[in-house]
């Protein structure tokens, strides 16, 4: 059975000792994760980092980089992920029909028990991030590595 791929990215802005997270109200319910999302068609991936940021956040983004690549693997899909570092924004956090965006205390966030994947890449933030993580179907983390 071949998985479905999904090219898709994922952007981290870190505010003394605080992250931007959104929880889900729809979907993925009470579900903690890092703002991104596919990428489109004719889109590059740093034009999706900024859009899927403003669509969940409704923060600007004004400057970022890019620090490397994840790959999250279910039992049946595959996520291609480009990890992108937030340097300058405006806005602050807000919450939407689907999410509610804010600022949450990192060691608070990892306390959580309903986290996406998105979120233990926090631990392996650096340039040239390169990690594979395979999960279960509730989303449970059973392997990471970091890859050459």
């Amino acid at each position: 059975m071949d998985k479905k791929l999904i090219k898709a990215v994922r952007t981290y802005l870190i505010k003394d000792d605080k992250i931007v997270a959104i929880n889900y109200k729809q979907n993925y319910i009470g579900y903690y994760d890092i703002p991104g999302g596919k990428i489109e068609t004719l889109e590059t991936k740093e034009e999706a980092s900024t859009r899927e940021f403003r669509e969940e956040t409704g923060m600007t983004i004004t400057k970022q980089h890019h620090i490397g690549h994840t790959i999250i693997e279910y039992p049946n899909r595959i996520f291609d992920l480009d990890i992108y570092l937030v340097d300058e924004y405006s806005g602050e956090p807000l919450e939407f029909e689907g999410n509610k965006s804010m600022l949450v205390d990192i060691d608070e966030l990892f306390k959580e028990t309903k986290v996406l994947p998105s979120i233990e890449i926090i631990k392996h933030l650096k340039d040239n991030i390169n990690l594979k993580i395979e999960c279960d179907m509730n989303h449970n983390i059973i392997n990471i590595k970091e890859e050459a």
